[in-house]
C-alpha cells in the first residue's frame, strides 16, 4: 500500500492505492476519507490496482474548499485523477456518498467506466425532508465542529451487530475528525442538491456490482432492490451483520463479494 499526493482540479489530493493490474477507483463514504477503504488495499486480488482519493476538502491534508460543492465538481475530479494515473478506463464504485459520485461519473464519462460498484446507496434525491436534514448537520458541523457532527452521525452509520461486537466506533470517529469543516460542509451541500439517478438506471449497460449491508438503516435493502431491478447487468449482495459502513464492518465479506464480480467481468 502506498500514498502519494496528486493536484487535482488545483487541489492537493491524498491518493491511496495498492496492487498492479486492471484499475479501480474506489471512492469513500461521508463523512469519512479513503482510509475507509484499507481493509480492501490490504487484501488487493492478483491482477488487480485498488485506487482510493479523498475527496475534495477530505483527509489528512485537510484542503480548505471555498463555497458549496456539486457532485460534478466531485466527478471532474475522478475525471482528472483518470488522466493523472494516465488511465484510459477503470471500474469505478462507492459507498454511500461514493456511490452518488459514482453516478454522476457516469453521466460525465461513461465511455471510461469498465462497471460499477454500488455500496449501501441509493438512486433518489433527497427528500424535502432530508434536505431539511442536511441544513440542520450542516449548522451543527459549521457551530461545533466535527466532533459534534461524528456524535451525531457515527452511531446512525454502523450496524447493530458492528455497535454490540465490533470495536469500530473510535476509527469512524477519528476518520470524521481528520478531515476539514470546509470540506464536510461542502459535501452536505452536494448531498443536498444532488440530482435523481433514477432514470438513468435503465441507461447502465455495464456490469454493475450493488452491495447493501442487511442493518443498513440510512440506505435500507429496498433502495438496491431497485437498483438490481433497474440496472439490466447488475447483481445484488446482501452482507449479512453489516450497516451503512459494509466494507469496514464485513471486510472478508465485502471484498470476496467485490473480487468475485470483478474476476467473473474481464
Amino acid at each position: 500500500m502506498r500514498e502519494r499526493t496528486i493536484e487535482l482540479n488545483g487541489q492537493p489530493t491524498r491518493v491511496i492505492e495498492a496492487g498492479g493490474g486492471w484499475p479501480v477507483v474506489l471512492l469513500h463514504a461521508f463523512p469519512v476519507h479513503a482510509g475507509m477503504w484499507r481493509p480492501q488495499l490490504e487484501h488487493i486480488p492478483q491482477g488487480w490496482r485498488f485506487v482510493a482519493p479523498d475527496l475534495r476538502g477530505f483527509g489528512p491534508l485537510r484542503p480548505a474548499v471555498s463555497g458549496p460543492l456539486s457532485m460534478t465538481d466531485y466527478a471532474s475530479d475522478v475525471e482528472a485523477l483518470l488522466d493523472a494515473l494516465q488511465l484510459d478506463r477503470a471500474w469505478v464504485g462507492g459507498v454511500s456518498m461514493g456511490g452518488y459520485v459514482a453516478f454522476e461519473v457516469f453521466r460525465r464519462i461513461p465511455e471510461r467506466l469498465y462497471g460499477l460498484v454500488l455500496a449501501d446507496t441509493r438512486p433518489e434525491a433527497d427528500t424535502p425532508e432530508g434536505r431539511e436534514g442536511r441544513r440542520a448537520t450542516s449548522e451543527l458541523l459549521l457551530a461545533k465542529g466535527a466532533e459534534a457532527l461524528a456524535d451525531q452521525i457515527v452511531p446512525k452509520l454502523l450496524g447493530e451487530t458492528s455497535r454490540r461486537e465490533r470495536n469500530l466506533e473510535p476509527l469512524v470517529r477519528q476518520m470524521v475528525q481528520e478531515n476539514g469543516v470546509s470540506g464536510l460542509d461542502a459535501a452536505i451541500h452536494a448531498m443536498r442538491v444532488r440530482p435523481d439517478s433514477t432514470t438513468d438506471l435503465a441507461r447502465i449497460t455495464i456490469p454493475t456490482l450493488i452491495l447493501v449491508g442487511d442493518e443498513d438503516r440510512v440506505t435500507p435493502r429496498a433502495n438496491s432492490e431497485l437498483m438490481q431491478r433497474e440496472i439490466r447487468r447488475s447483481q445484488l449482495v446482501v452482507l449479512p451483520a453489516a450497516g451503512h459502513l459494509s466494507n469496514l464492518e464485513t471486510p472478508e465479506r465485502f471484498s470476496a463479494a467485490l473480487e468475485n464480480f470483478l474476476t467473473s467481468n474481464i
